[in-house]
C-alpha cells in the first residue's frame, strides 16, 4: 500500500500528501542550500521524525503500563555535514512534565523504548543520535 504522493512545486518546494489521511506537508530547501527556509526541509523532517518516533514508542509503552507521559516535549537540533551533504548528528532532548510518578525502572523502560524506535533503527549507523532525558 502506498504511503504518500509527492509533487514538485518548483522553486525547491514540494507538497507531500499522506494517502490514508489526506494530511499535507510542504517542504522548502534550507537557506544554506539555495532555498528560502520557509518550511521544513526534507532533512528537518528526518530529524523531526526521529524525535516523534521516539516519543510515540514511549507513549505506546506508557499506555500499555498505565503510565502518563502526556505533556512531554521533545526538542530537536539537526547538525549538517558536508562532502557529502548529510545529517551528521541529531540532538534529541526530552523534557518530561513535573511529577509523573515514574520510578527508575519505569524511566529505564521508556528510555530504552525511545532508543530502539523504528526510525532510530532505520537511519544510517554513522548518524550520531545524542539523546537527553530530563525527568
Amino acid at each position: 500500500m502506498l504511503t504518500s504522493s509527492i509533487l514538485y512545486n518548483g522553486q525547491l518546494r514540494t507538497t507531500a500528501t499522506h494517502l490514508q489521511s489526506g494530511t499535507v506537508i510542504n517542504t522548502d530547501a534550507p537557506v544554506d542550500n539555495n532555498g528560502k527556509g520557509e518550511r521544513f526541509s526534507p532533512t528537518d523532517l528526518v530529524a523531526t521524525a526521529l524525535g516523534s518516533c521516539m516519543l510515540t514508542i514511549m507513549g505506546i509503552n506508557a499506555a500499555k503500563n498505565g503510565w502518563n507521559i502526556e505533556g512531554t516535549r521533545v526538542s530537536i537540533e539537526k547538525i549538517m555535514g558536508t562532502e557529502p551533504r548529510r545529517i551528521v548528528e541529531v540532538k534529541v532532548v526530552f523534557d518530561f512534565p513535573g511529577d509523573n510518578g515514574l520510578g527508575e525502572k519505569e524511566k529505564t523502560i521508556l528510555e530504552r523504548a525511545a532508543l530502539t524506535c523504528p526510525v532510530a533503527k532505520s537511519v544510517h549507523p554513522d548518524l550520531l543520535q545524542s539523546v537527553t532525558f530530563n525527568w
